[in-house]
């Protein structure tokens, strides 16, 4: 890294003083953070349902052992609530709100997963602007002290200059908490439309598994009835 740019950040931190420095760390921590979270929701298959739309189709036209294959491998939230539903789903015995419960507690530990973190960037996004704040309204303190001190021999350029100065830490503030305000908005619409994937599948195999049980039980009642007809002759 160039020498000038190193001494342009000490002279920037010099200006803007322990906030701009304490800001800085809190962009440099927030960035690390970001990154791992990108890290993580591209391991984790986040938003890409692919495998589980396709586990889906066949769940519907081929049966249970074809939307299996499809579903191996399927690290993401969605394909992993969906095996687990479409595995109890095809035992054909297990209760309908006992599959819930167990896709429901599958989907919300992967989901609480993916969001830790979260909190930590809003409140980076939420401080550093009363941090950058904080200094102005510290910078110009400082400033008026200054004038106060020159008595009659004031000098414009000097205020002017401690104003100035003061109003960095809120510029830094705001470069801070934008992004990162930002890229947390993308990280939770991405969780959403992840859980939206999940009840919408799992819905549907459950859905579909009533409506299979129905008609099995119909048909059972028929031929009973049918038996009951030639036992009756």
């Amino acid at each position: 890294m160039p020498a000038g740019l190193f001494d342009t950040i000490a002279s920037f931190l010099t200006l803007g003083g322990p906030v701009v420095a304490l800001l800085i760390a809190l962009s440099v921590f927030a960035l690390a953070l970001i990154l791992l979270k990108l890290v993580q929701f591209w391991r984790e298959r986040v938003g890409r349902h692919g495998r589980a739309e396709r586990a889906l189709h066949a769940w519907f036209h081929d049966g249970y052992g074809e939307a299996r294959g499809h579903l191996e491998g399927d690290r993401s939230p969605a394909g992993s609530a969906l095996a687990a539903c479409m595995r109890l789903a095809a035992l054909r015995n297990v209760p309908k709100a006992e599959i819930e419960d167990d896709v429901g507690r599958i989907a919300l530990t992967r989901l609480h997963d993916l969001q830790r973190g979260f909190r930590a960037l809003d409140a980076i996004a939420q401080v550093a602007p009363l941090l950058g704040l904080f200094g102005t309204v510290l910078g110009m303190i400082e400033a008026f002290r200054q004038l106060q001190e020159a008595g009659n021999a004031v000098d414009p350029s000097l205020l002017a200059g401690g104003i100035w100065v003061a109003l960095l830490t809120t510029a830094t503030g705001l470069a801070v908490a934008m992004p990162v305000s930002l890229v947390l908005t993308w990280f939770e619409t991405r969780l959403e439309n992840e859980r939206v994937a999940i009840e919408t599948m799992t819905g549907a195999v459950l859905s579909h598994g009533v409506e299979s049980r129905g008609r099995e039980r119909a048909a059972d009642g028929a031929l009973d009835a049918v038996a009951g007809v030639g036992h009756a002759h």
